[in-house]
């Protein structure tokens, strides 16, 4: 198993990308404590889980608060006796474009997709220094690598992500911490409609996801056990000389 006995944290994990990815890292070998702001939708992970021979920890946490953000990583250490192993993948679409923008609507956004991830990385370091070494994995989007005319403050944020990760892959490096970066393309995910129905009219969704679609190599959108199973290889040791890297899941959207 590639992750034999190694101590994981996933964050968004109770639904789409995140539950994809507790459910590997379990398959793996992973000893996993699953962080979500849904405590009824933790509780169902729980159960289904264990209803497939596996039992994992959870946290209840708001993401965008400060506090809680830092206070999950230290409870999932806590809960797990350390920690080898972080996915902080928790984000959200944010606010469609920038004409009268909603400021409380942005600062969320950046609160879930920046600042989260910065607090996790400055949490998690610790404890991952204290077992030796780990790997820690943020989730960006393609809209991290080229602009997004649909999200600009999406791809903002995401952009920010990516300049984290290559920034701590430097800064961790010497503490043999690796820091990485997923970058999925349109996910067939909850999530799905937060970029294409912003306005919920479905023939505007559709019609935004065909375009979104017609620059796709492959033609169809990525799935969420596609984007966990590249977050697998890099919590591996298989990835163990791989730092840095914001890794595109996206059908060859940006190989254009």
């Amino acid at each position: 198993m590639r992750l034999a006995n190694k101590l994981a944290v996933v964050t968004a994990a109770a639904s789409g990308m995140g539950r994809a990815g507790v459910e590997i890292f379990l398959r793996e070998g992973a000893n996993v404590v699953a962080v979500d702001i849904n405590r009824d939708a933790l509780a169902q992970l729980s159960a289904d889980m264990r209803a497939i021979g596996h039992s994992i920890e959870t946290v209840q946490a708001d993401l965008s608060r400060p506090e809680e953000a830092r206070r999950s990583v230290n409870d999932a250490a806590a809960l797990l006796g350390g920690i080898d192993v972080m996915w902080a993948h928790a984000g959200i679409p944010g606010p469609a474009g920038v004409e009268n923008l909603d400021l409380a609507a942005y600062e969320t956004a950046m609160a879930l997709n920046v600042t989260s991830a910065t607090l996790a990385a400055g949490e998690v370091i610790g404890h991952m220094r204290k077992r030796g070494g780990g790997s820690l994995i943020f989730t960006a989007s393609v809209s991290g690598l080229v602009g997004s005319m649909f999200s600009p403050v999406y791809s903002a944020a995401k952009f920010a992500v990516v300049g984290l990760t290559k920034s701590l892959a430097q800064r961790f490096a010497a503490d043999n911490v690796r820091v990485n970066v997923v970058c999925p393309g349109l996910a067939d995910t909850p999530m799905k409609t937060g970029f294409t129905g912003r306005s919920g009219d479905p023939a505007e969704a559709a019609a935004n996801q065909a375009s979104l679609l017609a620059s796709v190599p492959m033609g169809r959108l990525c799935k969420a056990e596609e984007v966990a199973h590249a977050a697998l290889w890099l919590a591996s040791d298989e990835a163990s000389f791989v730092t840095g890297v914001a890794l595109p899941i996206d059908g060859g959207f940006t190989a254009r």
